[in-house]
């Protein structure tokens, strides 16, 4: 599939997310109440050509320089403005004219909405698998966020690289997409519909494993998952026998990270002062960490806090000094395990 036809899905088939013809590329309805006040304050017409498949906010983003990739017209990069705050800044990147012909006219709207001075926004034109054709400079972002974009481009590893390419050291990725759970054939990748559908251009799970850690992403952490139902029976006739899931993950630019979870016998406990988190930290799926409590950690863990902008809401117990061997409880199964052959997706859109 190439960039003009998802520029033509995106910028003339699908006027508003009412046009879509399955639920891969909508988030689901259970968001924290401070992410839902904020996207109240949105700009109707940038909500309603919104097409994500999840919620890319990850904690602590206050000051924080953050980037966007595939953008659309913008209703990620004006809830994250809102998050990041004056002295923070939000640039968005988008492939197609018409999307961010809707974003960029808003912007002076959503800085009066938030109560900021001048907006703290941008837009960039081009493609997220050359974004190192684009004016800006490498490790300069602190977080770089995606909305269920990264299954239309037409280079994975190349988007990768160029999120490792521009984070700051200890910086990370967090953003959603759609995963299949295996590789897709080529015939229904031809597929303009299914691929503008978010459906067949996703990755098969664990070669995206792959080519994260071969972008120097080591140690990938999904945070949440849930299974995708078609809903169309024309549609999910032409996919079968393939599942689909919508995850998000966070890749964190730490070169030290080790392949596997190995155990230094340390720990770490919250503070509880991470905004809207004050009895614990959800860091992924299998590490909900409890204020005030000693948590056992894996060496990768320990780095994930010590090293990025998570360290001053957690104590640090131990080093590096004493190795115990592997660490017992960490995940590394498939994700599509544990889900119904039926999936009952959650309720979205």
């Amino acid at each position: 599939m190439n960039h003009e036809s998802v520029q033509n899905y995106y910028g003339e088939v699908l006027q508003g997310s009412e046009d879509l013809q399955t639920n891969a590329c909508c988030t689901p309805d259970d968001m924290p109440d401070h992410v839902k006040a904020i996207l109240s304050q949105i700009h109707d017409e940038v909500l309603t050509r919104y097409y994500g498949c999840g919620l890319i906010a990850p904690e602590a983003l206050e000051g924080a320089s953050v980037l966007d990739l595939g953008c659309g017209a913008g209703r990620d990069v004006y809830a994250l403005s809102a998050m990041v705050g004056d002295k923070g800044r939000v640039v968005g990147v988008d492939m197609t004219p018409a999307q961010l012909e809707v974003a960029t006219r808003h912007r002076d709207y959503h800085a009066a909405a938030f109560g900021h001075g001048a907006s703290n926004v941008e837009f960039h034109h081009g493609y997220i698998e050359q974004l190192d054709e684009l004016d800006l400079e490498p490790g300069s972002f602190d977080v770089i966020v995606s909305n269920c974009v990264i299954n239309l481009a037409t280079d994975k590893g190349a988007v990768l690289r160029g999120a490792h390419r521009l984070l700051k050291e200890g910086g990370e990725m967090y953003f959603s997409d759609v995963y299949a759970d295996r590789r897709v054939p080529e015939a229904m990748a031809r597929d303009e519909v299914l691929y503008g559908e978010c459906l067949s251009g996703a990755l098969y799970w664990n070669d995206f494993l792959r080519l994260a850690r071969e972008a120097g992403f080591n140690d990938p952490r999904m945070v949440t998952a849930r299974p995708l139902t078609i809903e169309n029976p024309k549609l999910e006739a032409r996919v079968a026998p393939l599942k689909f899931l919508s995850a998000t993950y966070r890749l964190f630019k730490l070169p030290q990270l080790e392949p596997d979870c190995e155990d230094y016998g340390q720990a770490v406990i919250y503070k509880g002062t991470i905004p809207h988190a004050p009895h614990a930290l959800t860091l992924d799926d299998h590490h909900v960490i409890e204020t005030g409590k000693v948590f056992p950690v894996c060496g990768n863990t320990w780095m994930m806090l010590q090293d990025t902008r998570l360290a001053p809401h957690f104590d640090f117990i131990g080093d590096f000094s004493t190795h115990y061997g592997i660490f017992a409880g960490c995940g590394g199964a498939s994700p599509f395990n544990g889900f119904d052959e039926g999936g009952a997706a959650a309720s979205c859109c």
